[in-house]
C-alpha cells in the first residue's frame, strides 16, 4: 500500500507549521531513499509503525523498529531504507514553519536524530488524520492542514525521547504499561517498591526512567491523579463534603487536600465546586 499527498510550500504564510508532504507506505521492500546535504529544506519524520528498516547516520546503520522514529532537521543529509525480509510500515511527514528551527533546538531535538515514542496511539491518530484532510482537500483548508500538523508535531514533541537499548527499551515499555493501573490506583497508598517489582526493575531504575518518560516523578503523577479524581469527584459527588473527598481521594487529611488544591488550581475545593453549582 502506498499513499502519499504533496503539497505546494508557501513562502510567506500565518501559520506556525504547514506540511509539504504527508504519507504512510506499507510491503515496499525496495523502499530506499538517500538525499544529500542540502537537498530538502524541511524538517521530515519517518515513524515505524510495525516491521523494520534502517537509517544511515555517519557511516554506522542503525535498526528501526515498532514505535521508534527518525527526525531530520533541513538539509541534513538522508539515508534509510526498509528490512526486505521484514518491510516496514512507515508513516512519514515533511513539515516547514519560519519559527520551527528555533523552537526545536529550545526542545533539544538537534541532539539526536533516532527516538522512540512512549506512546504510540496519539502520534498515529494525529498522523492519520492529517493525512486524510491532505488527501481530502488538499490546500482549501490551511488553517486544518496547519492545528493538524501542530497536533503531529506536539505529540511527537510530548512523547520522543532518544533511542536507547533494547533493555532499556523494553523497561520502559513496562513502565509505560503500568500508567492506565497506576492512574487508575492512585487513590490507595503508594508504595514504589510494588510499582518497581510489577516493572521488573530496582526502586531508583524505576524512578530514574520515570522521571525520563513521564517528566514527573512516580509520587508526583500519583499526586496529580489523585487531584484530577478529586476534582472530577467535587462535581459528580454533590453529596459528600470535602472532608469524604478528601478521604475518597487518598488525602490524609482535609487541611493537606486544602493545601494541594489551592497550591495547583489557586482556589479551594469549596470555591471549585461553586463554580459549577
Amino acid at each position: 500500500m502506498n499513499r502519499q499527498s504533496v503539497l505546494l510550500t508557501l513562502q510567506e504564510q500565518p501559520y506556525f507549521c504547514l506540511p509539504e508532504s504527508v504519507g504512510h507506505y506499507r510491503q515496499q521492500p525496495d523502499h530506499h531513499v538517500l538525499r544529500e546535504e542540502g537537498a530538502l529544506n524541511n524538517f521530515n519524520i519517518h515513524y515505524v509503525a510495525s516491521g523494520k528498516g534502517y537509517v544511515e547516520i555517519d557511516g554506522t546503520v542503525h535498526e528501526l523498529r515498532s514505535g521508534q522514529a527518525v527526525l531530520y532537521f533541513p538539509h541534513q543529509r538522508q539515508h534509510y531504507y526498509s528490512s526486505e525480509d521484514d518491510p516496514w510500515d512507515i508513516r512519514w511527514i515533511h513539515f516547514y514553519g519560519e519559527r520551527l528551527h528555533d523552537y526545536m533546538i529550545e526542545r533539544g531535538f538537534h541532539r539526536h536524530v533516532l527516538w522512540t515514542l512512549r506512546q504510540r496511539g496519539g502520534w498515529e491518530q494525529a498522523h492519520l488524520e492529517l493525512l486524510a484532510e491532505a488527501e481530502h482537500n488538499r490546500m482549501l483548508h490551511q488553517a486544518r492542514l496547519s492545528t493538524l500538523t501542530y497536533a503531529v508535531l506536539a505529540e511527537f514533541v510530548h512523547q520522543a525521547v532518544p533511542l536507547k537499548n533494547t533493555r532499556a527499551g523494553k523497561a520502559e515499555s513496562r513502565i509505560l504499561g503500568l500508567l492506565p493501573q497506576m492512574q487508575q490506583e492512585a487513590c490507595q497508598p503508594f508504595l514504589l517498591r510494588e510499582w518497581a517489582d510489577r516493572a521488573g526493575v530496582s526502586e531508583y531504575y524505576f524512578c530514574k526512567l520515570f522521571k525520563t518518560l513521564v517528566e514527573m516523578t512516580p509520587l508526583e503523577f500519583i499526586t496529580r491523579s489523585r487531584l484530577q479524581m478529586a476534582k472530577q469527584w467535587l462535581l459528580e459527588r454533590p453529596d459528600r463534603n470535602i472532608g469524604q473527598i478528601a478521604e475518597d481521594a487518598g488525602y490524609p487529611s482535609v487541611s493537606y487536600f486544602n493545601r494541594q488544591f489551592m497550591a495547583r488550581e489557586n482556589m479551594t475545593p469549596t470555591e471549585y465546586r461553586k463554580l459549577y453549582w
